[in-house]
């Protein structure tokens, strides 16, 4: 009996449109490359085109015949995603997966364009915008999947209303922000397929998590001494980082996968480990916090959908 799940499990994805964002690195570079491996449409949503174009170079250098597409987003600014959104839907009739993938993690204090607290506005209130316009391609295409990333890190999560965005840096914390943008996904995926399921939609909305992996995120931990220190060590025993996009395409292209799970490595304090179905806190399966957040949501990004 098989026990692992690994990429050449994945089927043939041809025909399909696969949106990731943040592919130029990292996890997204491993998922988008996974997927073009597939022969899925690939599209790099990345910040910085350099770095996209990079990315895609080294994917056609050891996959000739991927289909890798690069467009700009930057969802620390929304008329980004407007624009973003806009030319997709110009070019594509179909999306078959949005992989919500894009993350900055433990950065000081600064305010995204449109005055949100950078890692809440980049990590969740920019795919909040996102995944609200692109829902017609989404709706469109039977089958289609919304597969938003977490974190472990979310159970130490907590949204405060009150001050959602740490104004004036008030109450501000690295990690606690980093926390609560990880909560507040998600919170989204469970709430968005409560609405897909509401509207009878083709389309499931599902998250996944990583566990540990060493990705260049951690990078941000850079000023701290004892990382400088620990680093060596951290890379030794951390699992490579394709082995952390695991979860995230699992989620994104398993046929067994349902709305509403949450995805993430199954072994030794689920950090690392076969794929599966894990458990969040209860705080993040809260439907009375759900439906606030995406009130507040909508009127912070002023984009509203279901």
């Amino acid at each position: 009996m098989k026990k692992s799940w690994s990429i050449e499990d994945i089927s043939d994805l041809s025909g399909k449109t696969i949106i990731v964002t943040g592919a130029n690195s990292g996890l997204g570079f491993e998922i988008a490359k996974a997927l073009a491996l597939k022969d899925a449409h690939t599209i790099l949503a990345c910040r910085n085109l350099d770095k996209a174009l990079a990315a895609q170079a080294r994917i056609l250098a050891v996959i000739p015949q991927a289909k890798v597409e690069v467009k700009s987003l930057n969802l620390a600014d929304l008329a980004s995603v407007k624009q973003f959104a806009s030319s997709f839907q110009e070019k594509h009739q179909r999306l078959d997966v949005l992989v919500n993938n894009a993350g900055i993690m433990a950065v000081p204090y600064t305010r995204t364009v449109d005055g949100f607290e950078s890692q809440v506005g980049t990590n969740y209130l920019g795919h909040f915008a996102l995944t609200g316009l692109l829902i017609d391609p989404l709706f469109k295409t039977k089958g289609s999947r919304v597969v938003t990333v977490s974190s472990t890190s979310h159970r130490l999560g907590q949204i405060d209303f009150n001050n959602l965005n740490y104004e004036g840096g008030i109450g501000y914390s690295r990690l606690g922000a980093y926390r609560r943008s990880k909560l507040a996904n998600l919170i989204f995926a469970y709430e968005l397929d409560r609405r897909f399921k509401r509207v009878n939609a083709n389309t499931v909305s599902v998250a996944a998590h990583p566990g540990l992996a060493n990705t260049n995120i951690v990078h941000h931990y850079d000023h701290l001494t004892i990382i400088k220190v620990l680093r060596f060590l951290f890379e030794w025993l951390v699992p490579p980082t394709f082995i952390g996009a695991l979860p995230i395409l699992k989620a994104a292209v398993d046929p067994e996968v349902q709305g509403g799970e949450f995805y993430g490595p199954g072994g030794y304090l689920r950090h690392r480990g076969n794929p599966k179905v894990v458990k969040s806190t209860r705080r993040s399966h809260n439907a009375a916090i759900a439906r606030r957040l995406w009130a507040v949501s909508e009127q912070l990004t002023g984009v509203k959908y279901l």
